[in-house]
């Protein structure tokens, strides 16, 4: 499939460089079955959702997994995306080419990492030096990893250690916010509860990866980076239950939604997961596992943007994403929400 069915123009004045104040008051696209488009917000939602439908979140953790240093006279960038052991991550690296296998890299505050092999999705294990465990090293050293659009636009600041966190946030090990959950408060939750609605929670560490773009003309030669994802077998228990009882299941994010597919069969069942995944959706894929998604307005040309065509259609997407830029939605990790839902 051609990739640049997946195109469209978004004017950057659409992109947020800020959240929401308070998360829950961001604007909330309705896309329902073939219903005209509505503009609500997420603090609509259980009103949106029935008794019985079941929403699951990523709880993943973001960690400050960027890095700034030097080898000898050259600055060198490092984005943490995969752990690969006690004491050694996958990076990608700025000005990679200045770095060679063996090569000692100074990130300051006493925070240093040996340079190993390119690895075949062209990052660069880092080795990390001394007895301090990583996650201690990043605090230390460390940013939180922007995505590059808004990074691009302003320096990271105090402020995004919280604002770029979700309220589930719990496991470390995430280079990117799982952000349809960021719109979520306390007290939506607890509003949701009320109507009936029940939440899930299951892990997909998110790598870098997820910022990368597409660079292939057709999307049969795209290969997607691996992500570690676990979902326990009470909670697939639980998922299984509700589905059963006549529940939907609406992924938090295209994280969620990711996970959710990875581990159910052709029959519709979830299992426990502990792996990785590179699943890639695009259209032509049968959902097994969910019933809609609520998700954030994506890139053009991305992955994401081929996911949510995949589960409304790629003309449908194609027409909420005008509307959603004709109104002036907010676009991208910190912008505003939609909630897709194919069969209205």
């Amino acid at each position: 499939m051609r990739v640049d069915l997946f195109d469209f123009d978004l004017p950057p004045e659409n992109i947020a460089l800020r959240p929401a104040s308070p998360r829950d008051s961001a604007r909330l696209l309705l896309v329902s079955g073939d219903a005209p488009f509505e503009d609500r917000i997420v603090r609509d939602l259980p009103g949106l959702l029935g008794p019985g439908d079941v929403l699951v979140f990523n709880d993943t953790k973001v960690i400050p997994a960027q890095l700034e240093g030097m080898r000898g006279e050259a600055r060198i960038g490092a984005t943490l995306h995969k752990r690969l052991s006690l004491r050694q991550w996958q990076a990608f690296l700025r000005n990679a080419k200045r770095v060679r296998d063996g090569d000692r890299i100074d990130f300051g505050a006493g925070v240093t990492a040996i340079a190993g092999p390119r690895d075949e999705d062209g990052g660069v294990t880092l080795s990390f030096e001394g007895e301090e465990p990583v996650e201690v090293l990043l605090e230390r050293a460390g940013r939180m990893p922007l995505p590059p659009y808004i990074a691009s636009k302003r320096p990271t600041d105090e402020r995004d250690r919280s604002d770029y966190q979700t309220m589930f946030a719990r496991e470390d090990g995430a280079v990117a916010a799982p952000t349809a959950a960021l719109h979520f408060t306390p007290e939506l939750t607890a509003e949701l509860a009320k109507a009936g609605v029940g939440t899930e929670t299951l892990t997909l560490h998110v790598g870098a990866g997820t910022f990368l773009p597409v660079k292939a003309e057709d999307t049969d030669d795209h290969r997607m980076h691996a992500e570690w994802g676990r979902i326990d077998q009470p909670t697939a228990d639980r998922l299984n239950a509700a589905r059963q009882a006549g529940g939907r299941l609406i992924a938090v994010g295209t994280t969620s939604l990711r996970l959710l597919e990875s581990a159910t069969d052709e029959h519709g069942v979830i299992h426990p997961f502990a792996d990785e995944t590179r699943i890639f959706i695009t259209p032509g894929y049968r959902f097994r596992a969910v019933d809609g998604l609520m998700t954030n307005f994506h890139l053009p040309k991305s992955t994401l943007f081929m996911l949510v065509s995949a589960l409304m259609g790629t003309e449908k997407m194609q027409s909420a994403y005008r509307h959603a830029i004709k109104e002036g939605y907010r676009f991208y990790s910190y912008g505003d929400s939609s909630l897709l839902l194919p069969e209205g």
